[in-house]
């Protein structure tokens, strides 16, 4: 399709005669409430919001240490790996860390 010269001007899909058009299609800055590199609070535990599309919003939440005594009664300690789960990206979770404007 080819655009079509207006006044010796091309156009760029914009008609003026359609102005109601372009209020409904006028996108945000940023359509999603969490954005990467948030901190939030989940459970009463900080999580960080890896990565944010249309769907989700990837967390990473640490898990608590493990302490424990084996058979032998010898302490033992260890870290678990973090928990990575899903969210909607318009959760209405505090974000702690965003300065307000």
């Amino acid at each position: 399709m080819k655009t079509k010269l207006h006044n010796g001007k091309r156009l760029n899909g914009h008609d003026p005669n359609q102005a109601e058009f372009g209020i409904i299609w006028q996108i945000a800055e940023y359509p999603f409430k969490l954005r990467a590199g948030d901190v939030i609070r989940f459970n009463d535990r900080l999580c960080r919001v890896i990565r944010v599309n249309e769907c989700s919003a990837v967390v990473i939440m640490n898990q608590p240490v493990r302490d424990f005594k084996t058979r032998f009664d010898k302490p033992v300690r260890f870290q678990p790996p973090p928990k990575l789960f899903r969210i909607s990206p318009q959760s209405e979770t505090p974000v702690l860390n965003r300065k307000r404007r």
